[in-house]
């Protein structure tokens, strides 16, 4: 077993204070030992995805950030509304790690067969804390790059491409055969059109502007449809009747646009319906919530009678309930497709220092699709 030179490194924190205070650091860390069964991997890429970037800003209002520094690198703080303290009191006072998932080489690793095996190897690893310049993980959980593959692109491994391919999961369990998705241009839509034009999987992409349309329509999407134009409605319709789509994820979360889905749903449902019911049409649909790209309130007007569902949907407890034979299937495929039905596109990397710069906090805080960035805790 080899080991790192250095005896301490850097991992970002984020800290919610009882004062109402965020606060954003890099802390000293212990560099690790790996014990027999795990890994030291040097993380050389790890993705801001939009559920690390609920952790690391917590309720703060970053439009009021105030920049700084201390001894071990920039400090970041902004200060938290009082009516949002209450969401936040389950982790007060406690310096979290940030992370999800990465990529990066094993530099280390324990004395059992496993762990030796992935010794010099560019893995990708799912296991939290991933905004660090070290981490030491089980070696099953590592997922070993195709040959030639780099740890940036291996960097979102897991996140959008488990994400992508348990919704389409999801449809077949329990019974549509197309499916609706929302912010449709980002990484996990681009994902998730590829998947379903390899598949043969109808599917309806929500974009929120004309340029996200033609990007998605340049890439192969059949029925793209803008939530910003004057004929949207009619637009979806018209798509959910071509591919049947019953069950919509949307990612926006806050707003009309869940509830518009099931009107649509409805609307498409009736075109063919052979006789009126007063209770709506008897065609089930479903919309799951699964991001807050939009934190208002859900609006919903129950014009789509009363056959329908909504509710919330998360990667892991999906995986739990899928268990490991499926999830081990579905991380098959990604490592087989990483470059191509899997590939992920970023704005910018930048090092460990740089995340928490001013402009570097603006841009990726602003989760829109396109500026999505890596940050490479090795670089700097």
């Amino acid at each position: 077993m080899t080991t790192p030179t250095e005896n301490t490194a850097l991992e970002l924190r984020s800290l919610v204070k009882a004062s109402g205070e965020l606060e954003l650091s890099l802390a000293p860390v212990p560099v690790p030992t790996p014990a027999e069964n795990e890994v030291l991997v040097r993380i050389e890429a790890s993705p801001i995805n939009p559920s690390d970037i609920g952790l690391l800003f917590g309720a703060a209002d970053m439009s009021s950030a105030v920049f700084s520094r201390n001894a071990s690198g920039p400090v970041v703080t902004a200060p938290i509304p009082e009516r949002s303290m209450k969401s936040m009191a389950a982790r007060l006072d406690q310096s979290l790690p940030v992370g999800n998932e990465g990529a990066g080489t094993v530099v280390a690793a324990g004395a059992s067969p496993a762990a030796q095996a992935l010794m010099g190897k560019t893995v990708a690893v799912l296991a939290g804390a991933m905004y660090a310049q070290y981490r030491c993980v089980p070696a099953d959980q590592c997922l070993p790059l195709p040959p030639g593959a780099t740890a940036a692109q291996g960097a979102s491994a897991f996140v959008n491409p488990l994400t992508a391919l348990g919704m389409v999961e999801t449809m077949r369990n329990e019974g549509h055969k197309a499916l609706v998705h929302t912010a449709a241009a980002s990484n996990l839509g681009q994902m998730l059109n590829r998947i379903c034009i390899k598949d043969g999987i109808g599917l309806v992409n929500i974009v929120r502007s004309q340029q996200q349309a033609d990007l998605l329509r340049g890439m192969g999407a059949r029925y793209v449809v803008d939530s910003t134009a004057d004929n949207f409605m009619q637009e979806l319709t018209d798509a959910l009747v071509a591919t049947g789509a019953t069950i919509a994820f949307d990612a926006i979360g806050g707003g009309r646009l869940a509830g518009q889905i099931l009107s649509g749903m409805e609307a498409a449902a009736n075109r063919t319906a052979k006789e009126y019911s007063r209770y709506g049409s008897t065609t089930f649909k479903q919309v799951y919530i699964y991001g807050g790209l939009d934190t208002r309130p859900t609006e919903i007007v129950r014009d789509f009678g009363m056959t329908w569902s909504m509710g919330g949907w998360l990667l892991f407890p999906f995986l739990q309930k899928a268990g490991p034979e499926v999830a081990a299937r579905l991380k098959q495929r990604v490592a087989a497709e990483l470059t191509t039905t899997f590939a992920s596109h970023y704005t910018k990397e930048v090092s460990l220092s740089e995340a928490l710069g001013a402009d570097a906090v603006a841009a990726y805080g602003r989760r829109s699709t396109g500026e999505k960035y890596l940050i490479n805790p090795s670089r700097g």
